[in-house]
């Protein structure tokens, strides 16, 4: 199985007939049902788009609140949703931090301590196509883990540290963190040791991720 990493760049680290009047009648009534359904298709897409949900990251240190970016990245977006709803991601864990770079998470293996050496490694069994973007990869930016394949990201997720300009349009830009940046902090200082490739970024004690849930903006304060 293909570990879902990042791309190493500057020395970083970095995974949808029975006659002419009543044929007539029944094009007619037929194109009128086909534009009402089309409408409604376009509408329900339209609302899927401006749903204004927020994802909260529950963690030891506190929440993080993610808005999404739909516009640029609505398959990502509703992949990352759909996982969230099914917690797919309760009881996971952040297994891979680089102080000043990111912090990644969303493998399912990490919710078993005995597989602790395949973390990195899994997902929900699937892929789904990258959609990158021209959104910078800036502090707080949510982002879409992958390999060398670009269209390997499955579940597996990461968030800036800071400024990783060098990801730009090669890694699935798809949200941005609005509140919780002091969790961020605590959870990017974490004492990392050095682990496979000689990367120092394996937390020397396990940082939980103890759900992901997606509710209305509103109910964020």
């Amino acid at each position: 199985m293909k570990q879902i990493f990042l791309a190493t760049i500057l020395g970083l680290s970095l995974s949808l007939v029975n006659g002419c009047t009543e044929s007539s009648k029944t094009d007619d009534s037929s194109k009128k049902t086909e534009t009402a359904a089309a409408t409604k298709s376009a509408d329900q897409g339209k609302d899927a788009m401006n749903t204004n949900e927020v994802a909260v990251i529950k963690t030891a240190y506190g929440d993080m609140v993610v808005e999404f970016w739909p516009d640029v990245a609505p398959k990502t977006v509703e992949n990352f949703k759909s996982l969230a709803k099914k917690g797919f991601y309760d009881g996971t864990a952040f297994h891979r931090i680089v102080k000043g770079f990111m912090i990644q998470g969303g493998d399912p293996l990490t919710k078993d301590p005995s597989k602790e050496d395949r973390w990195g490694t899994g997902g929900p069994g699937y892929s789904i196509d990258a959609e990158f973007n021209d959104r910078p990869h800036v502090r707080g930016v949510l982002s879409m883990a992958r390999s060398q394949n670009p269209n390997s990201a499955g579940s597996q997720f990461f968030i800036c540290l800071g400024d990783a300009s060098f990801l730009n349009r090669q890694y699935t830009a798809f949200g941005k963190l609005i509140k919780g940046d002091d969790v961020l902090t605590k959870l990017g200082d974490v004492e990392t040791a050095i682990s496979g490739g000689g990367e120092k970024r394996k937390p020397t004690s396990r940082q939980g991720l103890e759900s992901i849930k997606i509710v209305p903006a509103s109910q964020v304060k």
